[in-house]
């Protein structure tokens, strides 16, 4: 499937370049897990090593603005890592940069030729900060000849990256008309059989916990013990076969990047007897050498608790999430309560088209908790703060 797609949006690069079409979107959907990524990293090497080799396919083809643009400080750090270790921001005038960089640095009436962009349900879709505009896709599509978008309306974490039904469509409608629509459906990332990635995914499409189911393959496990739960994934983490295995949490306690807790060095995330600073706080030993790392890849990280922020688009081979109050079980459902949460990203107003203000935090928060309970490849364990919820968890597990 992801050959196929790679072929599909290479075969459709080279036409609408060698035609000279502009404003093609090219739109790649796929849930969590489905090989994005890996599917536009592929791409942008492909299309940063086209040469002229004096045929008409290849003419002017070594000359090519190729941008790739990222939306998100953890994965930024990953393009950059491939295009410094292939040399192919040296003479292939290639980039790496976030939308809004990209975005005031040129000029629609000088069109990039080719520009991919990972993770687009993290696109804004109103003024923030820098970005003066109002939708940064329009914004590169218009400064693009040909833009690859890599998109997943259940990861969209922000207000400011909210998108309407209407929205979406209209995005989906536009590539299917140029032929660019390209659906991921495939499950990669999580070595589980087809029950598992069900139970899963009805957790938070569904809103409810049915019976774990066996699964000789993938150690879906849940914790009484929060502590416990990270003494396992610590074991994981020092297992060089098992490494790169973290703890994640839901966004329900306080952090402030900018500045220290009161009385205290580090914002924590407390659960039960386990108590965690917030990922990105404790300081690397050799700060110089692991500060292009991402935050997972850091050593000293297995000491803290990561979040939506720092770990999405990545794989874990096992991940601990601890659920937090936000999330709740009652009379039989899973309900999302924004008043538990600290994600004031998720939880405050959006003001829509029509200029009326609305929550949508009951869509922002099951895509945060999907996100999490999605990036371990070989485990997943599981501790609920709630009361009722890890009691349902358990008995899921338990169940005859």
């Amino acid at each position: 499937e992801q050959k196929h797609a790679r072929d599909v949006i290479i075969d459709r690069v080279i036409d609408a370049l060698l035609s000279k079409k502009r404003g093609q979107l090219i739109l790649v959907e796929g849930e969590a897990g489905s090989g994005k990524t890996v599917l536009l990293s592929t791409i942008f090497y492909l299309i940063s090593t086209l040469k002229d080799d004096g045929s008409i396919l290849r003419q002017g083809f070594s000359n090519l603005e190729n941008y790739v643009l990222v939306n998100h400080d953890e994965q930024l750090k990953v393009y950059q890592d491939i295009v410094n270790k292939l040399n192919l921001g040296v003479n292939n005038k290639n980039d790496v940069s976030k939308p809004t960089h990209f975005i005031t640095t040129h000029s629609p009436n000088a069109p990039a030729d080719v520009v991919l962009v990972d993770e687009a349900h993290l696109l804004w879709t109103q003024g923030k900060q820098a970005y003066r505009g109002q939708n940064q896709l329009e914004d590169i599509l218009k400064r693009s000849r040909i833009t690859v978008a890599i998109f997943d309306k259940n990861q969209m974490l922000k207000t400011e990256e909210y998108l309407e039904p209407d929205d979406i469509r209209r995005m989906e409608e536009r590539a299917d008309s140029q032929g660019n629509l390209i659906m991921l459906s495939n499950q990669l990332r999580i070595n589980a059989n087809a029950a598992t990635i069900k139970w899963i995914r009805d957790i938070t499409e569904k809103k409810m916990i049915s019976k774990i189911p066996k699964d000789d393959n993938y150690d879906l496990r849940i914790f009484s013990d929060a502590k416990k739960m990270y003494e396992a994934i610590q074991h994981k983490a020092q297992d060089e076969d098992k490494g790169l295995s973290r703890i994640l949490a839901t966004f329900d306690w306080k952090y402030n990047s900018k500045r220290k807790p009161d009385n205290a060095d580090y914002w924590m995330v407390t659960a039960g007897d386990l108590s965690l600073p917030w990922n990105l706080q404790l300081k690397p030993k050799n700060a110089r050498s692991l500060k292009k790392l991402a935050w997972a890849e850091q050593p000293q990280t297995i000491n803290e608790v990561g979040s939506t922020y720092t770990i999405q688009g990545f794989d874990l081979n096992y991940s601990g999430v601890i659920i937090g109050p936000s999330v709740k079980y009652r009379h039989g459902h899973i309900v999302f309560d924004p008043s538990e949460s600290e994600n004031t990203n998720a939880i405050r107003n959006r003001t829509l088209k029509n200029g009326k203000k609305m929550k949508v935090a009951d869509r922002l928060l099951p895509n945060e908790l999907n996100v999490l309970l999605t990036r371990g490849v070989n485990g997943l364990y599981i501790y609920a703060v709630d009361d009722e919820l890890r009691r349902a968890l358990l008995e899921a597990e338990n169940r005859t």
